[in-house]
């Protein structure tokens, strides 16, 4: 129960390195790097190549498994299966892997976008597409939760996952306002921009950032309203030879009105 309420409290949970997890991540790192590599994804490389993004780019089945490995299982899950109730099929993996020298200018993102990136480590909510010149917000993924795994070894502040503890409690009042009176299923066309944007502003005013450094096996859990991001890569950190590489799942909610409502 103390962990429900923290998790309740701060948006995010971070589980250190079992046995289970491990296992599934020392699996998991030969095929994720390979991924990162394949030429099929180089479109995935962005930030001037310091960044792989890697959507999609695990191919895990739909209970986290990859062939002739070990299930995907251990503390974070079954706090998500017990906890949370929480028990959705998953989509392929992210595969995001950071280099040496993140985030670097590139073609895809304004000046103002990437020195947001560099100053506020890109910080958003998952979900919310930015579409159109304008980069207008829409709720396109109604995420259950984000959940990453650690696949490498790396330096404290190689490229690390900052979170704003409690943020997720903000922005979703301020979506729950935003969204008040339309039907969940037109969600998807309903423009969160501005209250996103101040939501997010009042974030940065009130809320910590807390920097997650974490091992091979370590999960990390986070709300799907939690206001979080990547931190630049520090000037001396190291990493192992595939870069910073984290496998993240988002599984989606059939309903979109659990986007609000599940806990």
């Amino acid at each position: 129960m103390r962990l429900l309420e923290t998790f309740r409290s701060d948006g995010f949970l971070r589980f250190a390195s079992d046995e289970a997890v491990l296992a599934w991540a020392c699996h998991a790192r030969p095929i994720a790097a390979a991924a990162s590599r394949d030429a099929a994804n180089a479109s995935w490389l962005r930030c001037g190549g310091t960044w792989f993004v890697g959507v999609d780019a695990l191919p895990n089945d739909q209970a986290g498994r990859l062939a002739g490995g070990p299930p995907l299982a251990g503390a974070a899950m079954t706090f998500i299966a017990t906890e949370l109730n929480l028990r959705l099929p998953m989509h392929r993996a992210q595969v995001s892997v950071c280099h040496p020298g993140y985030p670097q200018p590139s073609p895809e993102e304004s000046e103002a976008a990437y020195s947001f990136r560099r100053n506020r480590d890109a910080a958003h909510v998952d979900g919310l597409h930015a579409e159109g010149p304008a980069k207008r917000r829409y709720l396109k993924e109604p995420h259950a939760y984000i959940l990453g795994i650690t696949l490498t070894e790396q330096a404290p502040d190689a490229a690390p996952l900052t979170v704003w503890k409690g943020s997720h409690r903000i922005m979703g009042s301020i979506f729950a306002e935003a969204l008040a009176g339309h039907a969940p299923d037109t969600w998807h066309d309903i423009d969160l921009t501005e209250p996103y944007q101040a939501a997010r502003r009042e974030v940065f005013d009130t809320c910590e950032r807390i920097v997650l450094p974490t091992s091979p096996g370590d999960a990390v859990l986070v709300h799907r309203h939690l206001v979080h991001g990547v931190a630049a890569w520090g000037a001396q950190a190291t990493a192992s030879p595939e870069g910073r590489m984290i496998a993240y799942f988002r599984p989606e909610f059939t309903l979109h009105g659990d986007w609000l409502d599940r806990p």
